[in-house]
Protein backbone atom coordinates (compact mmCIF):
# COMPACT_ATOMS: atom_id res chain seq x y z
CA UNK A 1 0.00 0.00 0.00
CA UNK A 2 3.09 2.57 0.96
CA UNK A 3 4.75 1.57 -2.52
CA UNK A 4 1.76 2.67 -4.08
CA UNK A 5 1.64 5.84 -2.21
CA UNK A 6 4.98 6.67 -2.99
CA UNK A 7 4.85 5.93 -6.84
CA UNK A 8 1.50 8.30 -6.65
CA UNK A 9 3.35 11.06 -4.99
CA UNK A 10 6.18 10.60 -7.58
CA UNK A 11 3.84 11.03 -10.42
CA UNK A 12 2.39 14.43 -9.07
CA UNK A 13 6.57 15.93 -8.36
CA UNK A 14 7.59 14.37 -12.02
CA UNK A 15 4.06 16.37 -13.25
CA UNK A 16 5.32 19.31 -11.70
CA UNK A 17 8.82 19.00 -13.43
CA UNK A 18 7.06 18.56 -16.87
CA UNK A 19 4.99 21.81 -16.19
CA UNK A 20 8.68 23.62 -14.82
CA UNK A 21 10.65 22.30 -18.17
CA UNK A 22 7.80 23.24 -20.60
CA UNK A 23 8.71 27.19 -19.24
CA UNK A 24 11.54 26.67 -21.60
CA UNK A 25 10.00 25.90 -24.97
CA UNK A 26 11.15 27.44 -27.84
CA UNK A 27 14.44 29.10 -25.70
CA UNK A 28 16.75 25.81 -25.24
CA UNK A 29 17.30 24.19 -28.27
CA UNK A 30 19.40 22.18 -28.94
CA UNK A 31 19.02 21.45 -25.41
CA UNK A 32 16.02 19.28 -23.95
CA UNK A 33 13.32 20.87 -21.92
CA UNK A 34 14.28 19.92 -18.59
CA UNK A 35 12.26 20.78 -15.04
CA UNK A 36 13.66 19.79 -11.22
CA UNK A 37 11.58 20.01 -8.12
CA UNK A 38 13.55 18.87 -5.19
CA UNK A 39 10.85 17.75 -1.97
CA UNK A 40 11.70 17.60 1.74
CA UNK A 41 8.93 15.76 4.03
CA UNK A 42 6.38 15.34 1.02
CA UNK A 43 6.71 19.66 -0.09
CA UNK A 44 8.76 21.51 -2.65
CA UNK A 45 11.66 23.15 -0.98
CA UNK A 46 13.25 24.22 -4.53
CA UNK A 47 12.11 24.32 -7.89
CA UNK A 48 14.13 25.44 -10.94
CA UNK A 49 13.90 24.65 -15.20
CA UNK A 50 16.86 25.04 -17.77
CA UNK A 51 15.42 28.75 -19.21
CA UNK A 52 17.89 29.25 -21.72
CA UNK A 53 20.59 27.25 -23.87
CA UNK A 54 23.90 27.89 -22.16
CA UNK A 55 22.71 28.74 -19.07
CA UNK A 56 22.44 26.56 -15.93
CA UNK A 57 20.14 24.12 -16.29
CA UNK A 58 17.17 23.16 -14.27
CA UNK A 59 18.66 21.28 -10.93
CA UNK A 60 21.56 23.90 -10.65
CA UNK A 61 18.20 26.51 -10.32
CA UNK A 62 16.51 24.31 -8.04
CA UNK A 63 19.38 23.68 -5.63
CA UNK A 64 20.23 27.58 -5.83
CA UNK A 65 16.13 28.33 -5.18
CA UNK A 66 16.55 25.85 -1.53
CA UNK A 67 16.45 28.62 0.82
CA UNK A 68 18.09 25.67 4.02
CA UNK A 69 20.69 23.78 1.56
CA UNK A 70 21.20 21.64 5.01
CA UNK A 71 17.85 19.79 3.78
CA UNK A 72 19.52 18.90 0.67
CA UNK A 73 20.19 15.58 1.95
CA UNK A 74 17.24 14.35 3.52
CA UNK A 75 15.29 15.39 0.06
CA UNK A 76 14.46 13.67 -3.15
CA UNK A 77 15.45 15.50 -6.45
CA UNK A 78 12.41 14.95 -9.41
CA UNK A 79 13.35 15.84 -12.53
CA UNK A 80 12.00 14.98 -15.99
CA UNK A 81 15.56 13.55 -17.75
CA UNK A 82 18.27 12.28 -16.52
CA UNK A 83 21.01 14.46 -14.93
CA UNK A 84 23.87 15.16 -17.22
CA UNK A 85 26.99 13.78 -16.90
CA UNK A 86 29.48 15.40 -19.05
CA UNK A 87 31.12 18.88 -18.90
CA UNK A 88 28.98 20.96 -21.63
CA UNK A 89 28.13 24.79 -21.63
CA UNK A 90 27.72 24.45 -17.92
CA UNK A 91 29.46 21.50 -15.62
CA UNK A 92 27.65 17.88 -14.93
CA UNK A 93 24.65 18.33 -13.15
CA UNK A 94 25.18 15.13 -11.16
CA UNK A 95 28.73 15.90 -9.83
CA UNK A 96 26.01 18.97 -7.73
CA UNK A 97 23.52 16.48 -6.34
CA UNK A 98 26.42 14.35 -5.41
CA UNK A 99 28.15 17.17 -3.41
CA UNK A 100 24.86 18.00 -1.71
CA UNK A 101 24.83 14.49 -1.08
CA UNK A 102 20.85 14.09 -1.80
CA UNK A 103 18.97 11.39 -0.36
CA UNK A 104 16.93 10.14 -4.06
CA UNK A 105 16.88 10.91 -7.46
CA UNK A 106 13.35 10.75 -9.53
CA UNK A 107 13.65 10.36 -13.18
CA UNK A 108 11.17 10.37 -15.69
CA UNK A 109 13.53 9.57 -18.99
CA UNK A 110 16.61 7.87 -19.49
CA UNK A 111 18.93 10.48 -21.49
CA UNK A 112 20.08 8.67 -24.81
CA UNK A 113 22.29 11.02 -25.97
CA UNK A 114 25.50 8.96 -25.81
CA UNK A 115 27.72 11.46 -23.92
CA UNK A 116 24.74 10.53 -21.03
CA UNK A 117 23.06 7.12 -21.91
CA UNK A 118 22.94 5.95 -18.47
CA UNK A 119 26.08 7.37 -16.95
CA UNK A 120 24.15 9.90 -15.01
CA UNK A 121 21.95 7.57 -13.12
CA UNK A 122 25.35 5.19 -12.61
CA UNK A 123 27.67 7.74 -10.65
CA UNK A 124 24.72 8.78 -9.02
CA UNK A 125 24.11 5.24 -7.45
CA UNK A 126 27.34 4.42 -7.32
CA UNK A 127 27.62 7.66 -5.04
CA UNK A 128 25.10 5.82 -2.78
CA UNK A 129 21.99 7.47 -4.00
CA UNK A 130 18.85 5.74 -4.64
CA UNK A 131 17.78 6.31 -8.13
CA UNK A 132 14.39 5.63 -9.60
CA UNK A 133 13.64 6.23 -13.34
CA UNK A 134 10.57 5.70 -15.60
CA UNK A 135 8.00 8.07 -14.10
CA UNK A 136 5.67 9.55 -16.59
CA UNK A 137 8.12 7.96 -19.05
CA UNK A 138 5.92 8.34 -21.94
CA UNK A 139 4.68 12.14 -20.97
CA UNK A 140 8.39 12.72 -20.62
CA UNK A 141 9.25 11.48 -24.63
CA UNK A 142 6.57 13.78 -25.66
CA UNK A 143 7.83 16.91 -24.16
CA UNK A 144 11.22 16.45 -25.42
CA UNK A 145 9.96 14.72 -28.77
CA UNK A 146 12.13 17.04 -30.99
CA UNK A 147 15.24 16.35 -28.58
CA UNK A 148 14.77 12.38 -28.45
CA UNK A 149 13.98 12.67 -32.44
CA UNK A 150 17.38 14.44 -33.06
CA UNK A 151 19.42 12.09 -31.06
CA UNK A 152 18.08 9.21 -31.62
CA UNK A 153 17.39 9.65 -35.63
CA UNK A 154 20.18 12.14 -36.50
CA UNK A 155 17.64 14.36 -38.05
CA UNK A 156 15.15 16.92 -37.20
CA UNK A 157 11.24 16.77 -35.58
CA UNK A 158 8.99 17.48 -38.79
CA UNK A 159 5.59 18.75 -38.00
CA UNK A 160 3.65 19.49 -41.61
CA UNK A 161 1.17 22.29 -41.59
CA UNK A 162 -1.06 23.77 -43.99
CA UNK A 163 -4.61 24.79 -44.09
CA UNK A 164 -7.24 23.81 -46.27
CA UNK A 165 -10.92 24.96 -47.39
CA UNK A 166 -14.17 22.50 -46.67
CA UNK A 167 -13.59 21.23 -50.20
CA UNK A 168 -10.26 20.03 -49.93
CA UNK A 169 -7.90 22.39 -51.61
CA UNK A 170 -4.66 24.52 -50.17
CA UNK A 171 -4.95 27.33 -52.61
CA UNK A 172 -6.70 28.67 -55.66
CA UNK A 173 -5.66 27.95 -59.39
CA UNK A 174 -2.93 30.70 -59.41
CA UNK A 175 -1.29 29.94 -56.35
CA UNK A 176 -3.31 32.22 -54.28
CA UNK A 177 -3.70 30.78 -50.73
CA UNK A 178 -4.28 33.99 -48.44
CA UNK A 179 -6.45 33.35 -46.41
CA UNK A 180 -7.95 29.73 -45.95
CA UNK A 181 -7.77 29.80 -42.21
CA UNK A 182 -9.08 32.77 -39.77
CA UNK A 183 -7.03 35.09 -37.56
CA UNK A 184 -6.92 33.30 -34.39
CA UNK A 185 -5.58 30.26 -36.47
CA UNK A 186 -2.82 32.32 -37.81
CA UNK A 187 -1.78 33.66 -34.63
CA UNK A 188 -1.32 30.53 -33.65
CA UNK A 189 0.71 29.55 -36.25
CA UNK A 190 2.81 32.36 -35.16
CA UNK A 191 3.16 30.70 -31.91
CA UNK A 192 3.89 27.49 -33.37
CA UNK A 193 6.83 29.02 -35.52
CA UNK A 194 8.38 30.57 -31.91
CA UNK A 195 8.89 26.71 -30.53
CA UNK A 196 10.69 25.24 -33.74
CA UNK A 197 14.03 26.11 -34.91
CA UNK A 198 13.40 26.26 -38.36
CA UNK A 199 10.57 27.11 -40.99
CA UNK A 200 10.15 25.23 -44.62
CA UNK A 201 8.64 25.87 -47.63
CA UNK A 202 9.77 25.27 -51.28
CA UNK A 203 10.43 27.82 -54.20
CA UNK A 204 6.54 27.82 -55.13
CA UNK A 205 5.44 29.05 -52.38
CA UNK A 206 8.28 32.11 -51.74
CA UNK A 207 7.54 33.00 -55.13
CA UNK A 208 3.73 33.33 -54.94
CA UNK A 209 3.77 34.39 -51.19
CA UNK A 210 6.69 36.13 -50.44
CA UNK A 211 6.07 35.35 -46.79
CA UNK A 212 8.57 36.72 -44.29
CA UNK A 213 8.61 33.28 -42.28
CA UNK A 214 8.50 35.08 -38.82
CA UNK A 215 7.02 35.34 -35.86
CA UNK A 216 4.67 38.99 -35.51
CA UNK A 217 1.82 37.92 -33.90
CA UNK A 218 3.51 36.14 -30.92
CA UNK A 219 6.25 36.83 -28.68
CA UNK A 220 9.36 34.50 -29.39
CA UNK A 221 12.67 34.01 -30.99
CA UNK A 222 12.16 33.91 -35.56
CA UNK A 223 13.25 30.43 -36.31
CA UNK A 224 15.45 29.56 -39.16
CA UNK A 225 14.08 29.86 -42.49
CA UNK A 226 14.93 27.06 -44.56
CA UNK A 227 13.89 27.27 -48.57
CA UNK A 228 14.22 24.82 -50.89
CA UNK A 229 15.29 25.95 -54.32
CA UNK A 230 17.08 23.27 -56.36
CA UNK A 231 17.98 25.92 -59.20
CA UNK A 232 18.89 29.16 -57.10
CA UNK A 233 15.81 30.87 -59.47
CA UNK A 234 14.24 33.16 -56.67
CA UNK A 235 14.64 36.69 -56.50
CA UNK A 236 16.87 38.13 -53.63
CA UNK A 237 14.43 40.94 -53.59
CA UNK A 238 12.30 38.62 -52.22
CA UNK A 239 11.37 38.75 -47.77
CA UNK A 240 13.26 35.41 -47.03
CA UNK A 241 16.73 37.15 -48.02
CA UNK A 242 16.11 40.50 -46.11
CA UNK A 243 18.71 39.44 -43.53
CA UNK A 244 16.63 39.80 -40.76
CA UNK A 245 16.70 36.04 -39.78
CA UNK A 246 19.34 33.63 -40.94
CA UNK A 247 18.20 31.91 -44.16
CA UNK A 248 19.39 28.14 -45.67
CA UNK A 249 18.44 27.64 -49.03
CA UNK A 250 18.73 24.02 -50.08
CA UNK A 251 20.32 23.62 -53.79
CA UNK A 252 21.83 21.52 -56.30
CA UNK A 253 24.26 23.85 -57.65
CA UNK A 254 26.50 25.59 -55.00
CA UNK A 255 27.66 25.73 -51.50
CA UNK A 256 28.42 29.41 -49.96
CA UNK A 257 28.01 30.84 -46.46
CA UNK A 258 27.21 34.64 -46.07
CA UNK A 259 26.04 36.67 -42.51
CA UNK A 260 22.70 35.87 -42.88
CA UNK A 261 22.10 33.58 -45.70
CA UNK A 262 23.81 29.64 -46.51
CA UNK A 263 23.66 28.45 -49.62
CA UNK A 264 23.77 24.79 -48.75
CA UNK A 265 23.82 22.36 -51.75
CA UNK A 266 22.69 18.71 -51.61
CA UNK A 267 22.67 15.85 -54.48
CA UNK A 268 19.35 15.57 -56.01
CA UNK A 269 19.29 11.46 -55.46
CA UNK A 270 19.43 12.19 -51.98
CA UNK A 271 17.88 15.59 -51.68
CA UNK A 272 15.71 15.34 -48.81
CA UNK A 273 17.50 12.83 -46.14
CA UNK A 274 20.91 15.52 -47.13
CA UNK A 275 19.13 18.40 -46.45
CA UNK A 276 18.04 17.23 -43.12
CA UNK A 277 20.88 14.98 -42.18
CA UNK A 278 22.63 18.65 -42.98
CA UNK A 279 20.16 20.90 -40.52
CA UNK A 280 20.74 18.08 -37.77
CA UNK A 281 24.69 19.03 -38.16
CA UNK A 282 23.64 22.97 -37.62
CA UNK A 283 21.91 21.91 -34.02
CA UNK A 284 18.26 22.59 -35.59
CA UNK A 285 16.64 19.99 -33.70
CA UNK A 286 12.80 20.79 -35.03
CA UNK A 287 11.23 21.88 -38.20
CA UNK A 288 8.19 22.92 -39.39
CA UNK A 289 7.05 22.55 -43.00
CA UNK A 290 4.68 25.12 -44.07
CA UNK A 291 4.07 24.47 -47.74
CA UNK A 292 3.60 24.06 -50.52
CA UNK A 293 1.28 20.90 -51.81
CA UNK A 294 4.61 19.54 -53.71
CA UNK A 295 7.13 20.13 -51.06
CA UNK A 296 4.53 18.57 -47.81
CA UNK A 297 3.98 15.78 -50.95
CA UNK A 298 8.04 15.87 -50.95
CA UNK A 299 8.46 15.01 -47.18
CA UNK A 300 5.24 12.66 -47.29
CA UNK A 301 6.12 10.36 -49.81
CA UNK A 302 9.66 9.89 -48.43
CA UNK A 303 8.04 8.96 -45.04
CA UNK A 304 9.64 11.69 -43.16
CA UNK A 305 7.64 13.44 -40.87
CA UNK A 306 6.54 13.26 -37.24
CA UNK A 307 3.48 15.35 -37.01
CA UNK A 308 0.83 16.95 -38.93
CA UNK A 309 -0.92 19.95 -38.02
CA UNK A 310 -4.29 20.81 -40.70
CA UNK A 311 -6.71 23.53 -40.41
CA UNK A 312 -9.69 23.12 -41.99
CA UNK A 313 -11.64 26.06 -42.90
CA UNK A 314 -15.41 26.45 -43.62
CA UNK A 315 -14.72 28.19 -46.62
CA UNK A 316 -14.58 26.85 -50.38
CA UNK A 317 -13.04 27.43 -53.69
CA UNK A 318 -14.55 24.87 -55.93
CA UNK A 319 -11.36 24.05 -58.17
CA UNK A 320 -7.49 25.18 -57.37
CA UNK A 321 -4.63 23.43 -56.10
CA UNK A 322 -5.11 20.05 -53.69
CA UNK A 323 -4.22 19.58 -50.11
CA UNK A 324 -1.60 16.84 -49.44
CA UNK A 325 -3.41 13.15 -48.77
CA UNK A 326 -2.47 12.02 -45.86
CA UNK A 327 -3.17 8.68 -44.79
CA UNK A 328 -2.56 8.86 -40.83
CA UNK A 329 -3.49 8.43 -37.24
CA UNK A 330 -5.89 11.20 -36.27
CA UNK A 331 -4.47 11.99 -32.56
CA UNK A 332 -6.80 15.19 -31.92
CA UNK A 333 -9.18 17.45 -33.05
CA UNK A 334 -9.74 21.47 -31.78
CA UNK A 335 -11.63 24.04 -32.65
CA UNK A 336 -10.29 27.37 -33.51
CA UNK A 337 -12.98 29.61 -33.64
CA UNK A 338 -14.46 28.30 -37.17
CA UNK A 339 -11.77 26.22 -38.50
CA UNK A 340 -11.21 22.48 -37.14
CA UNK A 341 -7.93 21.66 -36.51
CA UNK A 342 -6.55 18.24 -37.09
CA UNK A 343 -3.33 16.79 -35.69
CA UNK A 344 -2.13 13.79 -36.77
CA UNK A 345 1.11 11.20 -36.42
CA UNK A 346 1.93 8.46 -38.61
CA UNK A 347 0.19 5.42 -38.67
CA UNK A 348 3.50 2.88 -37.47
CA UNK A 349 6.05 5.57 -36.55
CA UNK A 350 8.59 4.01 -38.22
CA UNK A 351 10.11 6.82 -40.10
Amino acid sequence: MMKRHDHHLDELFVQRCLELAALGRGAVSPNPMVGCAIVHNGKIIGEGWHKKFGEAHAEVNAIHNVENKDLLSESTVYVNLEPCSHFGKTPPCVDLLIEHKVKKVVIANLDTHPKVSGEGIKKLRTSGIEVITGILDKQGRELNKRFFTAVEKSRPYIILKWAQTADGFIAQANYESKWISNEYSRQLVHKWRSEEDGILVGTKTVFHDNPQLNVREWTGRNPVRIVIDRFLKLNNKLNVFDGRQLTIVYNLLKHEEHNQLILARVDEADFLPQLLQDLHKRGIHSVMVEGGAQTLKFFLDAGLWDEARIFSSPRTFQKGISAPVLQAKLSSTETVMNDTLFTYHPVYGEN
